[in-house]
């Protein structure tokens, strides 16, 4: 999720009773909700390198302790006040978790199992930024403060208001909890009617539905032996794999074979779940290849190399995103 999600997360913990733990709860909780964020360092390595270390091992289980205790050293160093380390080192665990869990319910997904497995656990049940969480939190973030107006304005000043308490963050904190629990419901909708059907005579081997902004409409993408059905859904309303655009898969290509190998096609290997290869012709050198790797869950992402008819690599670069580096 995007880092105004896990801040709020954190400081909605905090607000929520997480603050009768430790005097310095809401900072310690707020730096641990974003922590395995720090990861963000990998883009030093250009396009390349963030795809391969963005939620590495700062996102694990391994690494949860120490990005708990990372935050607490971190609170603790710059206030300069006492604090209970236990109390408040279970408090940043729960905020780490806080940031693990929500990263998981997305379709970008997490490497939970590292350094012992590198696969990419996901539920893509919400995207990265959900515009229902931000409203529900932009709501619980302000409805507080528009209390404290009203009642200075009814008491004329004469006393000083109290802070509401922990129901705001409470509302927040369980908006998101029946929120997923509700596109859980509606994921799974989707994902047996995209595995129910039959498109141009082949069956699914694979199925995934993208999150979109409206909960029940979809993006689903089914893989088939020989081609990928795409096609945006609303579980709502009767769903028509005919509708669905077909994406044909690629003959195998030398040039292919060569760029495999190569660390930008492994990294986009090891995150693509539904990788979809090109090799046509380039437009120079005579008779060289130019080979592409993509996921079509990310259009447009994924390395490309230049491979000579001799079977060199000339040249290769990486988009991601609006980022293109080469080399």
């Amino acid at each position: 999720m995007d880092n105004f999600t896990h801040t709020a997360v954190g400081l909605f913990l905090s607000r929520a009773g997480l603050n009768r733990w430790t005097p310095q709860a809401s900072a310690i909780l707020i730096l641990a909700a974003n922590a395995p964020d720090i990861d963000v360092v990998g883009a030093v390595g250009g396009a390349v390198g963030y795809l391969h270390f963005h939620r590495h091992l700062t996102h694990s289980m391994v690494a949860m302790p120490v990005m708990a205790l990372l935050s607490v050293a971190l609170v603790r160093l710059i206030s300069r006040k006492p604090m209970q380390w236990g109390r408040a080192f279970a408090a940043a665990m729960i905020g780490v978790a806080s940031h693990l869990l929500l990263d998981y319910t997305n379709g970008y997904g997490i490497r939970l199992l590292l350094p012992f497995s590198p696969d990419f656990y996901r539920l893509e049940w919400t995207g990265v930024i959900d515009p229902w969480i931000w409203a529900a939190f932009l709501l619980a973030l302000a409805a507080p403060f528009l209390s404290r107006l009203v009642g200075a304005e009814i008491t004329s000043g004469s006393a000083r208001q109290r802070y509401p308490g922990r129901g705001w963050p409470i509302f927040a904190l369980a908006f998101v909890l029946l929120y997923n629990g509700a596109r859980s419901v509606l994921h799974a909708r989707a994902i047996g009617e995209l595995q129910s059907r039959i498109y141009q005579g082949e069956t699914p081997l694979k199925a995934a539905a993208v999150p979109m902004a409206n909960p029940m409409r979809w993006r689903g993408i089914v893989e088939t032996h020989d081609f990928y059905a795409i096609s945006e859904m609303n579980v709502s309303q009767p769903f028509d794999p005919d509708r669905a655009h077909i994406l044909h898969k690629p003959e195998s290509d030398p040039a292919m074979y060569v760029a495999k190998p190569t660390r930008p096609f492994q990294v986009m290997l090891r995150f693509a779940e539904f990788p979809l290869w090109s090799a046509v012709p380039a437009e120079q050198p005579e008779n060289a290849r130019q080979v592409s790797l993509t996921d079509v869950r990310f259009m447009g992402w994924g390395p490309t190399a230049v491979v000579s008819a001799s079977g060199r690599i000339l040249r290769t670069w990486f988009q991601l995103g609006g980022t293109q580096r080469s080399r």
